[in-house]
């Protein structure tokens, strides 16, 4: 099996670790299966509020003795700009009237952000999580200190081998390489966008050839082949988010599950439109009408907020067309079965794929 210095680093059997979505996906259910399948799970924290991480984590440790892990997304500083949340406002109230919606937003502020942050920090260090993995830039070398004091593994985000770089100079203990085909938010935090949206084919052996900490492989690896060839390519490990988020014991919404197995590869695209932040998922009426004007969209977490209520809204009432359908390129791939069934294929392929090679 697949055994290395990042499965030891991780203590887990193998080293497939699934991806911290946030916003409902990362369930205690789904978090501990992983885990006790020999797998790292992780909790998606970016939307969580304290007390709702130290109840998951109390819940997740009811299921599984074993290692899981703590995402967080590490804030940087934003403004509000008036005109862009006057443009924004506007161009989304057909929508909320369509809906029904009438709602006051609390737009959220940087220090707000901070405070919320450090408090999962202290939260992770009091109830000794192992793992705490960082999305969307890197926290102060304070930070980085105060939890390897507490022995905390810290795992980073790239985009590019430069961001690769940053992430081992700045004594993260390993980095997720996030290609252009993975789901969700982008982890961009040097430069813009669109110049971190590298293959991940391309981006794995040459950030194997640039860093020494291990190198985690994201984007588009839904089976033993995407593993296999990971692992060829310079990667100790993979994470996987769209293939756990269709798994039984994930959160997503039932809607959102459905829209990735019926998906083709062709209908991801990268949008701005929900969060005003890069991210990948399955298009609908709502990506289409907000495309023409991503320019004029606030930045993130504003656009995020202005959203909330409409995404709400439109899977509450059993609708996709307002849905933030995050997925991967890979969604012909996707299975709904249970974790366990996953891993053992995953287990399967994996030794069928290491006997031909």
């Amino acid at each position: 099996m697949w055994k290395n210095e990042l499965s030891e680093l991780l203590n887990v059997n193998y080293p497939i670790i699934q991806a911290p979505m946030a916003g409902g996906p990362t369930s205690s259910e789904l978090v501990s299966a992983v885990s006790n399948a020999g797998g790292l799970g992780m909790v998606g924290a970016g939307y969580m509020s304290p007390e709702q991480l130290q109840k998951q984590i109390k819940a997740i440790r009811k299921l599984t003795n074993k290692p899981f892990g703590i995402n967080l997304f590490v804030p940087s500083t934003y403004s509000t700009d008036v005109d862009k949340l006057e443009r924004a406002m506007a161009l989304l109230q057909p929508i909320k009237n369509q809906y029904e919606i009438a709602d006051q937003h609390t737009l959220p502020t940087f220090e707000q952000d901070c405070k919320i942050f450090k408090e999962h920090i202290n939260i992770i260090i009091e109830e000794k999580v192992p793992i705490c993995s960082f999305t969307f830039g890197l926290p102060t070398q304070e930070v980085i200190k105060k939890l390897k004091k507490s022995s905390v593994i810290l795992i980073g985000t790239a985009t590019t081998v430069h961001e690769a770089i940053i992430n081992e100079q700045a004594d993260m203990d390993a980095v997720v390489v996030q290609g252009a085909e993975a789901g969700g938010h982008r982890g961009t935090f040097q430069n813009e966008d669109k110049r971190g949206l590298v293959g991940l084919m391309s981006l794995i052996p040459q950030t194997a050839d640039s860093i020494r900490i291990p190198l985690i492989a994201a984007g588009g690896i839904m089976d033993g082949r995407g593993i296999s060839a990971a692992k060829i390519l310079g990667a100790s490990g993979v994470q996987m988010g769209t293939a756990f988020l269709v798994c039984e014991e994930s959160g997503a919404h039932p809607l959102h599950k459905e829209a990735i197995v019926m998906a083709t590869e062709d209908q991801t695209v990268l949008t701005k439109a929900f969060s005003g932040k890069l991210a990948r998922g399955i298009n609908n009426s709502f990506i289409e009408i907000l495309n023409p004007y991503e320019d004029e969209l606030p930045d993130y977490p504003i656009q995020n907020e202005l959203t909330k209520t409409i995404r709400k809204a439109s899977s509450s009432t059993g609708k996709k067309d307002c849905m933030s359908l995050w997925s991967g390129q890979s969604p012909r791939l996707a299975k709904r079965i249970t974790v366990k069934e996953l891993m053992e294929r995953l287990k399967l392929e994996m030794d069928c794929y290491c006997k031909r090679s």
